[in-house]
């Protein structure tokens, strides 16, 4: 069976390592064009695209795939490439592409997603991250056919995972092993035409999983303890969440919980400092910061962070 893969980051580079370990022939891979990284901003090729190279697999990075966009001999070249190489089927993981549908066609079998979280809920870009930000208490991997539409299309597998205290980092990782194992399981039954009938999502409970912005990484203290602490664990490990002591004095926070207790003083108000955690008013709740890091620093304990950051009872945090 021949397989081609599209996708950009390490979540996407975990499912083509497993299908290539699992003997599918690979003949092409589409990943987006390499990206300037790094403090020399060198251009830098993706997850997707090292893993194609390590295995001398066949790469093309179009900017974009529709004809009518602002590239279109770009994508009328990759196209002809995905044509010549008879794919029986395209898998597609975290590409940051559009697949327009005579794109999606080009398969045999079409074009089939590994998405990170329990479709209809947290359709689009952040599924990750917005799950464990809103409370939820699970998540998981939908394999879907692919559609038009921004995560409409029909169920082929699902896997449920609990979310409990993990942050993005560790979940990534968990699910992306997750995604990796139901592709190359769907793919042997595919190869082996035991493959599952296509379930259409439910109508009710979508939701979307807006985009992570900047201006989100900066704790609201008018927020709840609790939803500032599952944001923490949100962001982590990017953009990761910044306060604000002064115009010149900024750290990041990489752990913090809700503690039972609730203060008067103002919001952002540091309420105490102790080895075991920073207090900090917020709505109708407290929130202790355990670990933190300083600007060029590494991120610590608090009692660690504490060493080398002056941080006093009734200091402002902005």
């Amino acid at each position: 069976m021949r397989v081609v893969f599209a996708g950009t980051p390490a979540f996407a580079a975990t499912a083509l390592q497993a299908i290539i370990d699992a003997g599918f022939d690979v003949p092409l891979v589409l990943t987006q064009p390499d990206r300037p990284s790094g403090r020399g901003m060198k251009l830098t090729p993706s997850a997707v695209k090292q893993v194609a190279l390590n295995h001398n697999i066949r790469v093309a990075q179009p900017t974009s795939l529709k004809l009518d966009g602002k590239y279109p001999d770009e994508a009328r070249a990759a196209r002809e490439v995905l044509q010549s190489v008879n794919a029986d089927i395209m898998v597609v993981a975290a590409y940051g592409l559009i697949l327009p549908l005579d794109v999606l066609n080009i398969p045999q079998h079409g074009c089939i997603n590994i998405h990170g979280s329990l479709l209809p809920r947290w359709r689009g870009a952040a599924p990750i991250h917005r799950a464990i930000e809103a409370g939820d208490v699970e998540t998981g991997i939908t394999l879907m056919q692919m559609d038009e539409g921004l995560d409409t299309g029909d169920m082929l597998a699902m896997a449920r995972v609990a979310i409990g205290d993990k942050t993005t980092a560790l979940l990534h990782d968990e699910l992306a092993e997750m995604g990796a194992r139901m592709t190359v399981a769907y793919l042997n039954a595919l190869k082996n035409n035991t493959a599952p009938v296509a379930v259409k999502q439910p109508s009710v409970g979508v939701t979307y999983a807006q985009k992570i912005h900047k201006d989100e990484a900066k704790l609201d203290w008018d927020l709840n303890a609790q939803l500032l602490a599952r944001r923490i664990r949100a962001f982590d490990p990017a953009p990761g969440v910044l306060v604000k002591l002064d115009a010149d004095t900024t750290f990041k926070v990489w752990a913090a919980h809700a503690v039972d207790a609730r203060s008067d003083a103002a919001l952002g108000t540091v309420l105490a400092v102790t080895k075991n955690g920073i207090d900090v008013a917020c709505k109708d709740s407290v929130l202790r910061i355990t670990a933190a890091q300083r600007a060029g620093g590494k991120r610590l304990p608090v009692a660690q962070f504490l060493d080398g950051f002056h941080l006093e009872v009734g200091a402002q945090l902005l």
